[in-house]
């Protein structure tokens, strides 16, 4: 595999997002970082809720259980509302990678056995194989990362290209 191979990529939008936004990736409650901090500040919530629908049955020294419920529920939020607001800047971002990708008339993979190139509307990213540090491999998509992080979704290209840059991870990423 000394001379350069060339895989056009055939971009449409909704293949990216199937990868990218699957299993509720992209809901910013029930994403897989946020489901369970929801789940708990819903809990503390409602636990809040009955306690202070409650509060005249409780006695004097039983009250700081109101307060320190208020002050979990407050902690709960704040902590819910940070890993939302990771989830909806990872969702910008990758928007407006798919918007760039929209607009692309150029997007192709150049590689031999040193290297590897993306190509995008003439904005190339050249590296060598050796500063990939994982892929990920399966049926709908490809995954490198390293120096650059790509992926790339089957239905963006032939069966007998995708089946040639498997081949090529396999063999150069260790």
């Amino acid at each position: 595999m000394s001379d350069e191979k060339v895989i056009r990529l055939n971009v449409n939008r909704k293949d990216f997002e199937e990868i990218y936004f699957k299993g509720n990736q992209g809901s910013l409650f029930f994403s897989p970082t946020t489901k369970s901090k929801t789940i708990i500040t819903i809990i503390v919530a409602l636990i809040f809720f009955i306690t202070f629908c409650l509060k005249g049955n409780l006695s004097q020294e039983s009250f700081g259980v109101l307060y320190f419920i208020s002050f979990v529920f407050l902690l709960c939020a704040v902590y819910l509302s940070v890993a939302i607001n990771k989830v909806s800047r990872w969702k910008k971002e990758v928007n407006r990678y798919l918007k760039s990708l929209e607009k692309a008339s150029i997007y192709e993979i150049r590689f031999n056995s040193e290297t590897f190139n993306v190509n995008l509307n003439d904005q190339h990213e050249l590296s060598t194989w050796k500063e990939f540090t994982t892929a990920d491999i399966n049926e709908d998509y490809i995954s490198l990362e390293g120096k650059y992080n790509y992926m790339f979704p089957q239905k963006s290209m032939t069966k007998q290209d995708y089946n040639i840059l498997i081949q090529a991870v396999k063999k150069n990423i260790k």
